[in-house]
């Protein structure tokens, strides 16, 4: 009895583990097939969410019952096998998702398939290697192994009649090249401005299209004024000529000054700008420079002290000084006896040393 009681308990176990496909709701769930969404409106069950022991089990149960509605549904609808996968074609979707970014334009075509599609050319796929007559053996289209194999083909290169026969040849060569990669390079950066609808300018005037207006011919004119080695300081002027002026004109113009553009603040640089700013709009009281208002006190007692002394009387009495010898101080200067001697005053005789 005890096998068979563990045997019935095992299976009980497992027949938990594998719950039925049949789920049974109170209101019907909206399902969406199209982007495999599905609503359930049906009320939660408030205490159990606010339990901490069985919160999550009542979770992954309500997660579970809600997709196995939503998996009855896709094997509903008619299946088909494809490379031993079996697939089912999804519906149009009923619900409409915002998108975070707009809709992606197509890319527009460059000038060459303009060109290709106008006169039904079609691109043609290339093999990587291409036999060679002069080597006799197969030479890569590009790579390394191509520049070495053209290397081993061109050992000797003869120089043509009309040509200067001290020429170096393979330095012309590799002229032609680096040309031919250049206008490549041109014509690709002439694809993206086309594409993004800039309009490019021709070579010498700063034009944006076949014409010139009047403010680019003027401007134009300025410069070449000002590119001389004076910098148009002795070229006389045009009758009726207006100096040009607009945005990025003055950058243009040889031996102006530029105004350097401050370099971009860092985060924590534009924080402090900013408090900085706002304790001063904040703060009523002005912030007060103590060594300055110092400075000012001392000079201002100074200026006091030297008006004082011009506009005080001598004092009657008499100051001795620190060599024990009395002098008379007085603000005028003094008189002379008039040729008249008083016989009464004393009068301190001329040291001898």
């Amino acid at each position: 009895m005890d096998i068979v009681n563990e045997i019935l308990e095992r299976e009980q176990k497992k027949a938990e583990k594998y719950k039925p496909i049949t789920v049974e709701k109170h209101l019907e769930v909206e399902l969406d097939i199209g982007t495999l969404l599905a609503s359930d409106t049906n009320d939660l069950d408030l205490k159990t969410l606010q339990s901490d022991k069985e919160r999550d089990n009542y979770l992954q149960a309500l997660s579970r019952d809600n997709t196995q509605l939503l998996l009855n549904k896709v094997w509903e609808l008619p299946t088909e096998r494809i490379d031993e996968a079996i697939v089912v074609k999804l519906p149009a979707p009923k619900t409409i998702l915002p998108r975070s970014k707009p809709v992606p334009k197509p890319k527009p075509l460059t000038k060459w398939q303009e060109f290709a599609k106008s006169k039904g050319i079609t691109k043609k796929k290339k093999d990587k290697l291409q036999w060679d007559e002069q080597l006799q053996k197969w030479v890569p289209l590009f790579g390394f192994k191509k520049a070495a194999a053209e290397k081993e083909k061109n050992w000797l290169i003869e120089v043509p009649q009309h040509v200067d026969p001290m020429t170096d040849m393979y330095e012309k060569k590799a002229g032609e090249k680096s040309e031919k990669v250049a206008k490549n390079e041109l014509q690709r950066l002439k694809n993206i401005a086309r594409a993004r609808k800039v309009n490019i300018p021709r070579v010498g005037l700063p034009v944006t299209s076949d014409k010139a207006n009047a403010t680019q011919l003027a401007t134009a004119a300025v410069v070449a004024k000002a590119s001389t080695a004076s910098l148009g300081k002795f070229q006389d002027k045009l009758p009726k000529e207006k100096e040009a002026r607009g945005k990025g004109i003055h950058e243009l113009i040889p031996g102006k000054e530029r105004k350097r553009k401050a370099p971009i603040p860092t985060p924590q640089a534009e924080k402090e700008n900013n408090l900085n700013l706002l304790d001063k709009i904040l703060n009523k009281r002005p912030k007060i420079d103590i060594e300055k208002a110092v400075a000012k006190r001392i000079h201002d007692e100074q200026v006091q002290r030297s008006e004082e002394k011009k506009t005080m009387k001598p004092g009657k009495g008499k100051r001795k000084s620190k060599g024990g010898n009395t002098t008379n101080f007085t603000a005028k200067k003094p008189k002379g006896g008039k040729g008249q001697r008083n016989p009464n005053k004393k009068t301190p005789g001329r040291k001898r040393r």
